[in-house]
């Protein structure tokens, strides 16, 4: 009975991924592997003196966000002033996190993208299917940048230069989640946009 279900789960967690849109992107993308016994652990991003100060900025964004919601209700012109300066505002802290710490050549890849996952070209060989890597991607225009706990679901050797490494995401925050669907929905914009260049890498299928 228990394999059945777990046949059942497995089956649902593949339909969904299959329903992801993915993208195929140059992203930012800052890769650690993690070790067994913290396979849940964003530590690898949180060693920099900004860390409580970016929490507080979250938290404190979170709030005028909520405050804006309800404001809509008795003044939605003020309501959306304050909403263009707080947008003013969160690109000004992004463009500014990015100048403080910009990544290096390396840390740039042409990648595959969705909400469920992530496959990406790597130089590294110890990589292998199972294990959990700490990904922090950056994704412009916009410098957006979520931070997930993937798996490796896949291991394909393209030549003797690398491999293509496929992921699916075991822990992605609602942020950064509502992030991530931003950025492709803003990609399928700005494809639509040129009719007369062929879109690469898109279908409704996952990253995976």
């Amino acid at each position: 009975m228990t394999q059945r279900n777990d046949d059942s789960a497995n089956a649902k967690k593949q339909r969904e991924r299959r329903n992801y849109f993915r993208i195929n992107d140059r992203i930012g993308l800052e890769v650690h592997k993690l070790p067994p016994s913290t396979q849940d652990d964003f530590s690898a991003f949180e060693n920099t003196p900004f860390t409580s100060l970016q929490a507080e900025f979250k938290r404190l964004d979170q709030d005028i966000r909520t405050q804006l919601a309800g404001l809509s209700e008795r003044d939605r012109a003020l309501q959306s002033l304050l909403k263009a300066f707080n947008s003013k505002l969160d690109i000004l802290a992004r463009i500014m996190a990015f100048e403080q710490n910009p990544l290096q050549p390396e840390h740039w890849h042409q990648a595959t993208l969705s909400e469920g996952g992530v496959a990406f070209f790597s130089n590294d060989e110890s990589l292998q299917v199972g294990d959990h890597i700490a990904m922090r991607l950056t994704l412009p225009p916009e410098l957006f940048q979520p931070r997930a706990i993937g798996e490796v679901v896949g291991v394909n050797t393209e030549d003797r230069d690398g491999t293509w490494i496929h992921t699916r995401f075991v822990r992605l925050e609602d942020s950064d989640r509502q992030q991530l669907a931003r950025h492709i929905m803003r990609w399928q914009i700005r494809q639509r946009q040129q009719p007369n260049t062929e879109t690469v890498g898109a279908n409704v299928q996952s990253a995976n």
